[in-house]
């Protein structure tokens, strides 16, 4: 739960680097609470099926947005690349492919454009 926290606490943090750990604790528990969040929505009838998400649901997506976006660049700051790869997730299926080797691959060691190595070792 530190993890999730920490992300938040970074709210417009682009700069820098997250480790796997952080980056996907945080989609975890993201995920987690998005679940629950529509289980509730489903049964306070305030889910729309037509837009596919309910009312606390579509808040929470929203409220998550910029920390989801800001750690997902760290995320790539962390492989020693730019967070204008992301951008590569709007070609279907391919992109996502991509993007989700980037995220599983491991730091860069030691120090690079982006800073430090958020494990603590060089």
């Amino acid at each position: 739960m530190n993890w999730y926290l920490s992300v938040l606490r970074k709210y417009f943090a682009f700069q820098g680097r997250a480790r796997r750990k952080e980056y996907w604790f945080f989609w975890l528990f993201n995920t987690i609470f998005l679940a629950i969040l529509s289980v509730l929505d489903n049964s306070t009838g305030t889910f729309n099926p037509d837009s596919g998400y309910g009312l606390l649901s579509g808040i929470y997506s929203l409220v998550v947005f910029i920390p989801s976006l800001a750690v997902s660049v760290r995320r790539l700051h962390d492989t020693s690349r730019s967070g204008w790869w992301l951008l590569i997730s709007l070609i279907p299926l391919i992109g996502f492919i991509v993007l989700l080797i980037f995220m599983l691959q491991n730091s860069t060691p030691g120090q690079n454009q982006y800073g430090a190595n958020p494990k603590g070792f060089n």
